[in-house]
């Protein structure tokens, strides 16, 4: 009886210690993305540039080019600098030119950064770009509170503040928008193969940007929601061959056809040429 009323401390300790309430954060519920496409995002949402000047995201929209958009912020110990990184690498292989081709919008979802924090990460990554005029076509923003919510709520991005470790938790995502302000693709992860990004702003601006082999090629890919990328569509290329091989024989019969005209026309005698006999 003696040992059990000296373990009976330790015991209601480690009992309610295991019992204790979960985390604020629970990332598997509230820490998340819900896709939705084909949304218009909030024109008038307010963030406050790097240069200090306060820009509504609409001004970055109807320019005739798509936007990559990216939420992140920039004290982030580890996976906002992946995926800056990430998409900064994977821009460097691709060969449209921002500020031309397509915009970058990057925005912070932490409100108490600063422009001047926001001016620092964009002269570091304007710098790992290395692309001449990069620097008219990529933007970075602070924002308040109530606009940030307002533009991950219109994005499907869930994310949440956890006051213990002072750090964010999100999940980590690039997003496509259309020249008009609508969403068109989210490519996951940290790592952006250079194709993914090239096609899914093809896709976006399909009618601003895309040439007409850029045209084709969108015609052969499709995006993978399983894979979350962009594949070789196989019943497109059947399309293609048959079109081909349509083409090819047309022109073959067309070849055959005028051969046997110049034959017929060599071999009938002229009006008025008496027939020997």
């Amino acid at each position: 009886m003696a040992f059990v009323r000296l373990c009976a401390p330790a015991l209601v300790f480690f009992a309610a210690l295991a019992f204790a309430a979960p985390p604020a954060i629970e990332p598997a519920a509230s820490v998340r993305i819900d896709e939705q496409l084909g949304r218009a995002l909030p024109p008038d949402a307010v963030f406050t540039d790097s240069a200090g000047a306060p820009k509504k995201l609409g001004d970055y929209f109807n320019r005739g080019r798509p936007v990559i958009l990216t939420l992140v912020y920039y004290e982030c110990p580890m996976l906002c600098t992946l995926v800056l990184n990430g998409l900064t690498e994977s821009l460097r292989k691709v060969d449209l030119e921002p500020g031309r081709r397509f915009d970058i919008v990057t925005i912070s979802i932490d409100p108490s950064e600063t422009p001047r924090l926001a001016a620092d990460k964009r002269a570091a990554y304007l710098k790992q770009y290395g692309r001449p005029g990069a620097d008219q076509g990529w933007f970075w923003h602070v924002g308040k509170e109530d606009q940030i919510r307002r533009l991950a709520d219109a994005l499907g991005f869930h994310y949440e503040y956890d006051p213990v470790t002072k750090q964010f938790a999100h999940q980590a995502a690039i997003f496509i928008i259309t020249p008009e302000g609508r969403i068109s693709r989210y490519l996951y992860g940290i790592d952006y193969p250079p194709r993914d990004v090239r096609l899914a702003l093809l896709e976006a601006g399909r009618e601003h940007i895309a040439s007409t082999i850029d045209k084709i090629v969108l015609f052969c890919y499709h995006y993978d929601p399983a894979g979350r990328g962009y594949s070789l569509y196989a019943w497109r290329l059947v399309q293609i061959g048959a079109m081909v091989t349509l083409v090819v024989v047309a022109i073959v019969m067309a070849w055959f056809w005028s051969r046997e005209r110049r034959r017929a026309r060599k071999q009938t005698p002229p009006p008025g040429t008496a027939s020997p006999g």
